[in-house]
């Protein structure tokens, strides 16, 4: 496995040989699949908009609750919550950008010898995955037909998780797993990878670049 980043000087991007790709996929190889995260879904379930949007609403319902306990009326309690309602909406906004931005700035491509993942809002990398080199895949469904697929890295093999997240399996630090998170159709792109790592082949690739992890358990469901 190995991973790129864009050289110094150059517009990101323009090294590809192909939308998503460093290098042209060589003779035998196909296109599966193509995509990029929903950031809507990244938001709410990697960003955890939802949980910071209960925070606030909590924490100014307590701020108006202990005004009026405190003798104070109405008027003065909509006083004590406008210092805390910017606060609560620059938050929530700022995740919101981070989804977008990352969910804009990533693809994911599978073909029929490997994953590839271009990520990184700043600095772009680009995770090269030999499906040799997967043991299994792990889908965690969501809603609407989205999803997380999760690659499970053979041993020895490894990426950092500072290095991957987002696209990263959570809880899952000691070994990371790249993951293509909250992408639409999850059940299906999980059965084209799945099938792809079934029909994997056991010489190296030609050439490419990589990246490493691994597991698999509820409430995710191994599909290969």
């Amino acid at each position: 496995m190995s991973h790129r980043h864009t050289p110094p000087g150059q517009h990101e991007h323009d090294f590809e040989a192909a939308h998503g790709l460093p290098e042209a996929l060589p003779a035998g190889e196909r296109l599966l699949w193509q995509g990029a995260p929903d950031w809507r879904a990244l938001a709410w379930h990697v960003f955890h908009v939802r949980e910071v949007l209960v925070y606030f609403a909590l924490l100014l319902g307590w701020r108006a609750l202990d005004v009026g306990l405190a003798g104070g009326g109405p008027g003065q309690a909509l006083l004590a919550l406008l210092w805390l309602t910017p606060l609560a909406a620059l938050a929530l906004g700022l995740l919101g950008v981070l989804a977008w931005l990352s969910a804009r700035t990533a693809v994911y491509t599978v073909t029929t010898r490997r994953t590839v993942m271009r990520v990184g809002i700043v600095l772009s990398v680009t995770f090269n995955l030999p499906h040799r080199q997967v043991d299994g895949v792990a889908l965690r469904p969501r809603a609407n037909g989205r999803g997380d697929l999760a690659l499970q890295l053979a041993p020895g093999e490894r990426i950092g998780w500072l290095h991957l997240w987002p696209h990263a399996r959570p809880w899952r630090v000691r070994r990371p797993e790249p993951a293509l998170r909250c992408i639409p159709d999850a059940a299906r792109v999980g059965a084209l990878l799945s099938q792809a790592l079934a029909e994997r082949p056991l010489a190296p690739l030609a050439a490419a670049p990589a990246a490493v992890a691994r597991p698999a358990a509820r409430p995710d469901t191994a599909l290969a």
